[in-house]
This record gives structure tokens, C-alpha cells and sequence, in this order.
């Protein structure tokens, strides 16, 4: 496993990371979530990331028993707060209150006294920003944040964000944002203001829900239990790239793998960590094969012609426009 530094903080993580949106607590059984989990720790990644509102708030419940037992010191446990995790008017968004109850709640079902980072999970525009990041900067003085980070931000967003955690002495330090060979939206805005102010990208869905694996063909109905066929919210999340002149590109990138003794999934993890802004990757998993599969991207150099080709490939089928962000 290779490592890096988050952002311009003294922090490293593995490059690749463990995150479970959509399986810990939903798609997958307990026991299979915490081979997963072992998978990841053998396969020597550090870092964890989950979020209060994944699975109902039972995902960080999930990861807190699969990593019990391990030295805390050893890992880097990241959560996120803003969705709703309850009924009540005050259970969502970035406003003190929420924020406050929502990291106590989260430390005691992953079982920890601090979380490494602990990230705005959107943009909450009807709360002022200056309570927000008031309400981050109290957690980092208690002991109950290391870090500050936000998801899915824009790059105004970000740079109104970090000039306030300078002036509160913040450790604003990441952005984590969807990112693929597909959905490249954060390249044009979000990831030149993130270098000015001292920002790298932990990305999610570098693999693009699976499609990068090449397992979707066009004119094909997906696999039965992919993601594709998830009614619980996957297929939704995966739709706007299930497109048959996306899925015909992709099919188009298996030589190129090849070529490099890759699979298409390590292929497009490698690609994400080309950018010299990324910081890590988030895999996620259903079974433990897929982790340790993920996982060999680390370290992975490509050579230009390589990520040109790609780029000739891909063409048209990519997303760029950085309106999109947080749209997926």
C-alpha cells in the first residue's frame, strides 16, 4: 500500500480506502461486511470512511464492530454529517445542533472517541456557513474531529469554507467528491481552488459504480444482484451512466488493461490516482475478492499514452461540466 498526505495537514492516509455507501447495512450481511473490512486491513489500507446517514445510521455501526479490536492509533476513520437521520427538524443539515449531536452519535456507534476526519457531506445553503464551521472548529477543540473536511462542495463553496477555517483555525483539509474516467466535473474548478487552498480530493466511485469493470454490456440486461438491479437505491445512483454508447467505450478499455496486466477496475482506480490532487480513492465492496482486487491499484504509474488513449476512448461519454457537481 502507498500513502499520502491529505490536503497541507501532517495527515496520511492510504490511497486507497475502504468506504461503505450502499453495502455495510443494506446490500451486504454483517458477517460478509466484516470480511470485507479484513480484506481491507490485509490488503494494508488505513483509512475507512463512512457517513451517519449511510444505511440508516447502521453502516457506522457496521464498521465500528468489524474494526473493533484494532489499534485506533493505526487507522484513519472519516464520517460525514448533513442528511437526515431522523425525523425531527433539527436531525438534518449543517446548523450547531445538528452537527454537534450528529459527531457524538457517530463516535459511539463507530465505537471511538474521535473520528481522524469528520466531513460536511454537501453544502448547506440555509444555514450560515459562519455557524457551520464555528460548530467544526468547537469539535476540533474538544478532541472529537482531528480534521475538517466537506463533500461534494463547490469551488466558491470551498474557498468562502477554507478563508473561515483560517480564521477560525480549522484544519480544513479535503474535499471528497464523485470522480471517475467518466465523471471528471471536479477537474476545471473544484481541484484548482482546492490546490490554492490547501485541499486534495478523497474521491468517491472511481470505478463509476462498477461500470468501469466492464460487467455491463450494451444491450444487455445487467447481472442479476449487480448494482444495476438494486431497487434499494442503487440502480438510481448507477442510471445516468447505464447509457449503451457509455457502456460500449468502456468495453473498448479492456485491451488496455490488459496490456498493463490490470483488470478494468484496477485500471480505473490507477487512473483517479493519477491526478496529483487525489489523495485516495474510496473502493467499496461486496465481497472480500473485490477489495484485495482494488487494492493492487496502489502504487500504479500510467504512462501518458496510456491516459491519452483513454481520453481518445472515452470521448464524448465523459462528464465534465463542474455545474454537475453534487448533482449524482
Amino acid at each position: 500500500m502507498e500513502f499520502r498526505r491529505l490536503g497541507h495537514s501532517g495527515l496520511s492516509i492510504s490511497e486507497i480506502a475502504y468506504g461503505n455507501w450502499l453495502t455495510h447495512g443494506s446490500q451486504i450481511e454483517e458477517d460478509r461486511a466484516h470480511e470485507c473490512v479484513r480484506a481491507a486491513l490485509d490488503a494494508g489500507i488505513t483509512t475507512f470512511d463512512t457517513a451517519d446517514v449511510y444505511a440508516g445510521t447502521r453502516a457506522e455501526s457496521v464498521l465500528g464492530r468489524a474494526l473493533a479490536g484494532i489499534r485506533r492509533e493505526s487507522l484513519e476513520i472519516f464520517t460525514k454529517v448533513y442528511f437526515p437521520t431522523g425525523q425531527g427538524p433539527n436531525d438534518r443539515g449543517l446548523g450547531r445542533k445538528h452537527v454537534m449531536e450528529s459527531c457524538t452519535a457517530s463516535l459511539r456507534r463507530l465505537g471511538t472517541d474521535y473520528v481522524d476526519l469528520y466531513q460536511a457531506h454537501r453544502f448547506d445553503d440555509t444555514v450560515p456557513l459562519e455557524e457551520t464551521m464555528s460548530a467544526f472548529a468547537d469539535l476540533v477543540r474538544q478532541g472529537k474531529a482531528l480534521y475538517i473536511g466537506v463533500s461534494e462542495w463547490t469551488a466558491e463553496q470551498i474557498t468562502r469554507g477554507a478563508e473561515l477555517a483560517r480564521e477560525l483555525s480549522v484544519p480544513l483539509i479535503s474535499n471528497q467528491p464523485q470522480y471517475s474516467m467518466l465523471w471528471r466535473v471536479i477537474e476545471s474548478q473544484v481541484v484548482p481552488a482546492c490546490e490554492r487552498e490547501g485541499l486534495s480530493q478523497i474521491v468517491w466511485s472511481p470505478i463509476a459504480q462498477g461500470v468501469l469493470t466492464g460487467k455491463y454490456l450494451p444491450g444487455q440486461q445487467p447481472p442479476e444482484g449487480s448494482r444495476a438491479t438494486d431497487a434499494g437505491g442503487g440502480a438510481d445512483t448507477i442510471a445516468h451512466l447505464m447509457r449503451d454508447e457509455v457502456l460500449r467505450a468502456v468495453q473498448q478499455l479492456e485491451p488496455i488493461a490488459a496490456d498493463l496486466g490490470l483488470s478494468r477496475a484496477q485500471l480505473a482506480v490507477a487512473w483517479v490516482l493519477q491526478n496529483p490532487n487525489v489523495s485516495a480513492a474510496i473502493i467499496g465492496a461486496s465481497r472480500p475478492e473485490q477489495v484485495a482486487d482494488n487494492a493492487a491499484a496502489a502504487g500504479v504509474q500510467l504512462p501518458q499514452d496510456v491516459l491519452t488513449r483513454i481520453d481518445e476512448i472515452l470521448g464524448g461519454t465523459v462528464t465534465g461540466d463542474p455545474r454537475h457537481t453534487a448533482s449524482h
